[in-house]
């Protein structure tokens, strides 16, 4: 895999991101002003890695300095330090990775310098990659890092005998199961006789071959199979799962009243009993408790109702599927409706929001989007984009998934075409990363 590296401006320890945890979704999210000014010139990606029955276990972060398509040229002085310790971290690695370990590249310079010694020991996995040197230098700092704790992963693995003191110090091998042929594969896991290895297959893109992976011994899967539907022939759409989308088509819609949104979610024990729950937890801290559909309402707000109503359904159609499936399609409606904003879309925020959810309905509930889309009321703007991949608003998707896998240059040529400034992005995909950590544990 190319590594890339981030560049960003130094910022104060002190900082707070996420600010109190006490408001409604979008106000629990920013300063915005303070991620805006922060994150330009950043491109940020989380690509999820997958254990056996397909939980997170980690996020591999991705980046790209915005102001240029080459890798920097980092020297060890004390402005390296700033920026590790001061920006980037303080930003959140929490923050991108949801709590959980983050992957991330380091060049052979920067390993030697220890420069990943910064990074908290507990949820930072040390990515070695495949053209680093196995020098005493390297071999002496891995070792010390190894020593203290920390966890080696070595990436794009293919087996050479110089590499037997890196395997020594690493917990974590990563194969990538795509460009790698299977023989080869099957020869370096002969050699690797150690059997405290972890064995990671990355670039897993179907669900064919995260079960030819797993049939192989791999413990660890990276890839976004989980965003493929598992088309079953000639399987039906359930009434119960039509009922569903039903509702979070007609929830988006602007001519859906607030009177018959109350009525909805009033019918509706399970919605009303998440909403209530929600709303009465620890989260908010309120001194007195909701107890009606009207009350939450005037809290909340229609806006916010409308869409947690909407993360229930979608939730309930995605029961059995990985939790990582509701958090990208939460991750994909939030920043489309961000982007529809920074671009003055005409198409309304919910639109575009309904638009980045239903993006990955096929993988919800394994049937293909054209049969799925055909049964709702759509409006056929978002129809033409997610089943024919056309018109303005596919635009969106394409750039959305190109961020997503860190297809950066695809990523700056959308922007164009969309008359959007790409400095923006990075600070609206954080803050959807944000949004729909917070949404989906709430849903």
């Amino acid at each position: 895999m190319v590594w890339l590296w981030v560049q960003v401006m130094a910022l104060g320890a002190d900082n707070e991101v996420c600010g109190t945890r006490s408001a409604p979704f979008d106000k629990q999210l920013q300063d915005e002003n303070l991620l805006e000014s922060h994150m330009e010139d950043i491109y940020v990606a989380r690509q999820p890695i997958f254990d056996k029955n397909k939980n997170i276990y980690a996020y591999e972060l991705l980046f790209r300095d915005g102001t240029a398509n080459h890798v920097p040229d980092i020297d060890g002085d004390v402005a390296t330090t700033t920026l590790l310790a001061n920006t980037f971290f303080t930003i959140g690695m929490d923050t991108l990775a949801g709590g959980r370990k983050s992957f991330i590249n380091f060049t052979q310079n920067l390993l030697e310098k220890k420069i990943p010694l910064l990074l908290p020991k507990a949820s930072t996995v040390i990515e070695i990659l495949e053209d680093v040197k196995p020098d005493p230098a390297l071999i002496d700092a891995c070792a010390q890092m190894t020593a203290d704790g920390y966890t080696i992963a070595l990436d794009d693995f293919v087996y050479r005998p110089e590499l037997e003191p890196l395997i020594a110090l690493a917990t974590i091998i990563k194969f990538d199961f795509r460009l790698t042929p299977k023989e080869a594969i099957g020869t370096s896991l002969k050699q690797l006789s150690s059997n405290h290895l972890c064995l990671l297959a990355e670039k897993v893109e179907t669900h064919d071959e995260f079960e030819a992976a797993r049939k192989m011994g791999f413990e660890l899967f990276q890839g976004f199979f989980f965003c493929k539907p598992e088309i079953i022939k000639r399987r039906e759409i359930q009434g119960s799962q039509l009922t569903l989308m039903m509702i979070m088509a007609q929830i988006t819609s602007e001519t859906f009243s607030c009177d018959e949104l109350e009525r909805l979610i009033a019918r509706d024990m399970g919605i009303s009993y998440k909403l209530f729950k929600y709303l009465n937890s620890a989260f908010f801290a309120r001194a007195t408790k909701v107890t009606s559909v009207k009350q939450a309402l005037v809290y909340l707000g229609e806006k916010e109702i409308r869409r947690f109503v909407f993360l229930v359904a979608m939730s309930r159609l995605a029961e059995g599927k990985p939790d990582e499936l509701i958090r990208t399609a939460c991750i994909r409606g939030k920043f489309c409706e961000l982007l529809g904003g920074e671009a003055n879309e005409q198409t309304s925020p919910s639109e575009m929001f309904t638009l980045g959810m239903f993006s990955l309905i096929d993988a919800v509930i394994d049937q293909p989007m054209d049969k799925i889309l055909g049964e709702l009321p759509l409006s056929s703007q978002i129809k033409h984009a997610l089943v024919d991949a056309k018109g303005r608003l596919a635009g969106y998707i394409m750039l959305v998934r190109s961020y997503e896998t860190g297809r950066w240059d695809r990523v700056a040529l959308l922007s164009h075409a969309l008359k959007l400034d790409d400095k923006t992005l990075p600070a609206l995909y954080l803050q959807a990363c944000q949004w729909s950590d917070i949404a989906a544990k709430a849903s």
